[in-house]
């Protein structure tokens, strides 16, 4: 089992090639997931769970490739080959089920059905949906739901364009975003596990991203407990609102003329 930067570090010692530090994404991105999708690598065999963003987050070679490589240049290739390319759909399948498996899912008041990949942070926005939206934005509607293992792990852009924003793709998103109809409301909302509450840089810029929007802005900042919470509380912005996940029943207001709302 081996991480992405032990990857590259045995590719420069044995072929020669340096791949550039800052790279790292990119390798995972355009060819371990092409790798995992057909079955030819698995992740974290040792801990399913691991959550994508794990420094500890590994891969190995599944079997089957394995001894197909060990057979290149000999007698027993060909018979190898036929024998993994018959098995080839059937393990990409088998290990896509397995993977989705390990998927939080999450069912929004749409009834539209989004999973996301395990860990923490997931965890976190899990609780937003099902414990902070239905006491403090009933009804709410789901526009946008990042994911660790993907940006856009669930997104109307349709609807959000209805509303008068246009989101630039490269644009930073809030971790979920929330339309409340009875009050006209976008409510963006940040999960904290590890970084980022809404300080006033982070506010400027999502200010900035949903300027044109024709419905108020609400800015949330959400902790999974007050000892988190407490690691950030001097970075968190004024007029917006922080929730925790431990005490579902509050909301923290940081001052402002008003309660939860735009300003």
């Amino acid at each position: 089992m081996i991480g992405i930067t032990p990857i590259m570090e045995w590719v420069r010692k044995h072929y020669g090639f340096i791949y550039k530090p800052n790279t790292r994404e990119t390798f995972r991105r355009y060819s371990m997931h092409q790798f995992l999708e057909a079955g030819i690598v698995l992740s974290n065999p040792d801990q399913p769970e691991r959550p994508v963003n794990s420094p500890k987050y590994v891969y190995q070679i599944e079997s089957s490739f394995l001894l197909l490589i060990r057979c290149f240049n000999t007698h027993r290739w060909n018979k190898a080959l036929a024998n993994c390319l018959s098995l080839n759909q059937t393990l990409a399948q088998r290990y896509a089920k397995e993977r989705n498996t390990q998927l939080i899912p999450i069912q929004t008041s749409t009834q539209a059905k989004i999973k996301l990949s395990p860990g923490k942070h997931n965890e976190l926005i899990t609780e937003i949906i099902e414990q902070f939206a239905p006491r403090f934005v009933p009804a709410a509607q789901i526009v946008y739901v990042g994911d660790t293992k993907s940006k856009w792990g669930h997104f109307d852009k349709q609807f959000i364009e209805r509303l008068g924003v246009i989101i630039d793709s490269h644009g930073k998103m809030p971790d979920i975003i929330m339309f409340c109809d009875e009050r006209k409301w976008l409510v963006l909302i940040e999960a904290v596990t590890s970084h980022g509450p809404v300080n006033s840089k982070r506010h400027s810029e999502l200010t900035r991203l949903f300027e044109k929007s024709q419905v108020g802005l609400v800015y949330v900042t959400a902790f999974p407990d007050r000892t988190t919470m407490a690691r950030y509380l001097k970075e968190i912005a004024w007029e917006t609102e922080v929730w925790i996940a431990d005490a579902p029943s509050h909301l923290i207001h940081f001052n402002g003329e008003r309660f939860l709302g735009p300003y």
